[in-house]
């Protein structure tokens, strides 16, 4: 029987799932995901891992996340969370643009699954980067 992973450990898993697939199962079936700073318009909150599931796949049929880079974890005195720092490199598929953004997450972790998250990104790249998928969808 194996240990179950620490905070640190599935916030290193979530980000070598954020260039591939799998994501959603590193979340719990009744997770929220937390966007205090999305562009308006935006939802500022996701519930449950099958609405996490739907919603990166939408995002996938536009963006091709390529990398993370400048990668900080961040372990706080509470066991079930960790801060993590990133940058996600991505492609805006229709376009071939590539696109940066800066984030911020703030993570808990129990039971080896990410229970409930805080997403900060940069604001403005999150805004432009809307605005040009928006114009994309028919």
């Amino acid at each position: 029987m194996s240990a179950t992973p620490s905070a640190r450990e599935v916030a290193e898993r979530f980000l070598a799932a954020a260039t591939g697939d799998g994501l959603a199962d590193l979340y719990a079936e009744d997770s929220v995901i937390e966007l205090p700073f999305s562009p308006e318009g935006r939802p500022l909150r996701f519930e449950g891992r099958e609405g996490h599931r739907a919603r990166f796949a939408r995002a996938a049929g536009m963006l091709r996340h390529e990398r993370t880079a400048n990668v900080t974890i961040h372990e706080t005195t509470d066991p079930e969370v960790v801060v993590l720092e990133f940058d996600l490199h991505s492609v805006v598929i229709p376009t071939g643009r590539p696109v940066v953004r800066t984030y911020a997450m703030v993570m808990r972790v129990r039971d080896g699954l990410i229970t409930h998250s805080r997403d900060y990104a940069d604001t403005l790249a999150a805004a432009e980067l809307t605005r040009e998928l928006r114009s994309l969808v028919p």
